[in-house]
């Protein structure tokens, strides 16, 4: 490759740390390959228990996988990693309330976020229900004109239009004076999210969370459409129970996995646990090419073999994140839902004509933030911020500078005196927490996320 063996490498004795792994003192992107300490008498009883080749057997035992757990672990299961979604706080109530509102027939919205976590969450919601026998409304707030997560303007439309019950899917949890406006015009909000929460919750008929802090569930790795499949899991069971499917069909609920699994991989969360099991059956879904949305987003993706977790995370997913960064904000949900192959087809070379646009614009600003982060004193946060950014493509900039610098990245779009901010964090650092922390110090307008990315609104004044 035109690079020497001596010119990649560094003194171990210098960094004084040990012998590196195969030789690798120094990667071509400047990082050390270091084996995981593992136990060898560990990874030897997984290699005889499990007839697996020492290396596989290592590394399970260096990510702290015992003989208990690797059958799990190498084939994850519904059956046994599913949990029973009462066991969320909420979930109960939450349940019984969606149950009641489908059997009066009381008018029902679903408010998503723009991003595949919440696409594929409204979208599970829309065809459930659907499948159910109950049509509702989706809304997708625009990012510029609206930006993220409830607002006291469309919630109110929606209850002047007559909804009753608006159910939010991957937002919600930090929205407390929009959902306090939609409590008191007397409509009923369900928070289905997972971002980081403060020790006070929203004003809510029921916020189920898994970050919540006083969760004592043992899946807080979940992504939002995974919360929102335990939910589809509970109020189908509600309405068996009441007896909703003893003159209709009771929808099989595996056949939207393929969603799950989208949304999963592409909000980046562990794939440990449940969320390895919904991914590695959501693929066995997405193969067989039932949905139409997905069929025609593999298509023109030129995806042209089985899919796996890489073509979700940088094939299909940046084209559904691509309608609701540049273009249209709903164009995934309804790619998601069509049941039309002809308008799904339209619809999926939309998404990826704003994918390409996405593209250009991301590569201009990346090598501006590139510019700003190299011309500043160097710290532990890669930070960049200038005016005219388009903000729908800072939370991909951000993540290419922490994959460059290796440490945590936050590029802020100023707008008339106003910065909209994205993050994305490295292991060992909480980012969600640290946004939460500067929000309750008085230094941002509104801010949240999880431990690997989070979200921002500043005065320009206060950057």
């Amino acid at each position: 490759m035109g690079v020497s063996r001596a010119s990649m490498q560094v003194s171990t004795k210098a960094m004084g740390i040990g012998t590196a792994f195969l030789g690798v003192e120094r990667s071509l992107l400047g990082r050390r390959w270091r084996q995981r300490a593992a136990d060898d008498r560990a990874a030897l009883t997984l290699a005889q228990r499990l007839s697996l080749p020492e290396p596989i057997a290592r590394v399970l035992a260096g990510r702290g996988i015992g003989a208990a757990e690797a059958e799990d672990f190498l084939n994850p299961t519904l059956r046994a990693l599913l949990p029973d979604p009462l066991h969320l706080r909420d979930m109960a109530a939450a349940a019984a309330r969606i149950a009641a509102a489908v059997m009066s027939g009381e008018p029902i919205a679903v408010f998503g976020d723009y991003d595949v976590d919440g696409a594929t969450s409204a979208a599970l919601l829309e065809r459930f229900f659907a499948a159910a026998g109950v049509p509702i409304r989706v809304y997708i707030p625009d990012r510029l004109r609206e930006g993220y997560g409830p607002n006291a303007p469309a919630l109110l439309r929606l209850r002047a239009e007559g909804v009753g019950l608006v159910i939010t899917v991957d937002c919600g949890t930090a929205a407390f004076e929009p959902l306090a406006a939609a409590a008191e015009a007397g409509l009923d909000v369900i928070v289905v999210d997972h971002h980081v929460a403060e020790p006070r919750l929203p004003r809510a008929a029921a916020v189920i969370n898994p970050s919540r802090l006083d969760e004592e569930s043992p899946h807080r790795q979940l992504a939002a459409v995974g919360v929102a499949f335990l939910l589809v899991v509970a109020v189908n069971r509600a309405l068996r129970e009441a007896g909703w499917y003893r003159l209709r069909c009771q929808p099989d609920l595996m056949q939207w996995l393929d969603l799950v699994a989208l949304g999963t991989v592409c909000d980046v969360v562990p794939l440990t646990g449940v969320n390895r099991a919904l991914v590695t059956q959501g693929l066995k879904v997405m193969a067989r090419r039932a949905n139409p949305g997905l069929a025609a987003l593999a298509d023109v993706s030129r995806l042209d073999e089985r899919p796996n977790a890489y073509h979700l995370g940088f094939l299909l997913g940046p084209r559904v994140n691509a309608g609701g960064r540049v273009g249209e904000a709903d164009l995934g949900v309804r790619l998601l839902t069509t049941p039309d192959p002809g308008e799904a087809r339209a619809l999926a070379e939309r998404l990826d004509g704003y994918n390409q646009e996405r593209q250009a614009i991301e590569a201009r600003v990346l090598a501006e933030a590139i510019a700003a982060v190299e011309g500043a004193t160097a710290g532990s946060l890669a930070f960049a911020t200038a005016p005219g950014w388009h903000p729908g493509v800072i939370g991909i900039v951000a993540s290419r500078l922490k994959e460059r610098y290796n440490r945590p990245a936050f590029v802020v779009a100023l707008d008339g005196g106003i910065g909209k901010g994205s993050g994305r964090s490295v292991n060992g650092v909480d980012m969600g927490a640290a946004v939460i922390a500067a929000k309750q110090a008085g230094l941002l307008i509104n801010g949240g996320g999880h431990a690997m990315a989070a979200g921002l609104t500043v005065a320009t004044d206060r950057v």
